[in-house]
């Protein structure tokens, strides 16, 4: 239920601020038309270049509006879905982060001190996936080091799964983009050929526009692929950091186990 919270705030920030940013510039535009309505650049003049200095977020607006409001709107919720999903797997496994030498010198001290029931409390209280691998590692010492060393594995399997939770739909908008960028691109090509054809003459003014119009949509398809996937590969990266720790972490309770079963003896 936390995690669902943490997607819809990060998503509702994002949201926030796309419209916050949307409502500065409406004033700006106002104030622009009625001091100077003459010099007011439209979108087809952005796009076939007027020599003026053009804000960079007007420009995007424009392509915005050329490459078709439907199919850029979906690729605009895909980046907004995606970056989401990858703030909150980003935010969840930092987290996740555990100083595991300190932890296992915490263990290591509290079976020396209180035994096994001390390390397990110490474990219950400590957050991360490291402890509850320990947790469940300890709760089966009296079933032997071998039981233990089967728990922790099993333990260490459902922690990479949570680890890796989410990251299907981040790939899945990955593929998405850039395919409904295709897509408007074709469909923005039969347009061309159907201007093409209603004018009865292959004007090169017809054909550039028309295709630069349909290629607008690939371009922000491949764009917000590309953003995806360089997120995706981070969380990835920490994802196999996190679980090199975890089995080094492992390795080091099952030695101190062992070295405590000794001394009881």
């Amino acid at each position: 239920m936390k995690k669902f919270f943490m997607f819809l705030a990060v998503a509702g920030a994002l949201t926030f601020s796309a419209s916050i940013a949307s409502a500065q510039d409406q004033p700006a535009e106002a104030a622009a038309t009625e001091q100077a309505a003459p010099q007011q650049l439209s979108a087809e003049d952005l796009l076939k270049g007027t020599g003026e200095d053009v804000p960079f977020h007007q420009q995007i607006k424009s392509y915005f509006i050329q490459g078709g409001p439907a199919f850029m709107s979906a690729i605009i919720l895909c980046l907004i879905l995606g970056l989401a999903l990858a703030i909150e797997r980003i935010l969840y496994l930092s987290f996740a982060k555990t100083n595991t030498k300190k932890l296992v010198a915490k263990v290591e001290e509290a079976l020396a001190e209180g035994g096994v029931e001390k390390a397990k409390d110490l474990c219950r209280n400590t957050k991360g996936p490291v402890a509850s691998i320990f947790y469940d590692g300890l709760l089966h010492y009296d079933e032997g080091l071998d039981v233990v060393e089967k728990r922790i594995a099993s333990a260490g399997g459902v922690q990479m799964s949570l680890m890796e939770n989410n990251l299907s739909w981040i790939s899945l908008f990955i593929a998405i983009a850039p395919s409904l960028g295709f897509l408007g691109t074709v469909i923005g090509m039969v347009k061309a050929f159907d201007a093409i054809e209603a004018a009865g003459d292959i004007s090169p003014n017809i054909v550039a526009g028309g295709m630069k119009v349909a290629l607008i949509t690939t371009i922000g398809g491949l764009i917000v692929a590309l953003i995806l996937q360089v997120f995706y590969n981070y969380i990835l990266s920490r994802i196999d950091a996190l679980s090199i720790d975890m089995e080094e972490a492992s390795i080091n309770l099952v030695d101190a186990l062992a070295k405590y079963e000794k001394k009881s003896k």
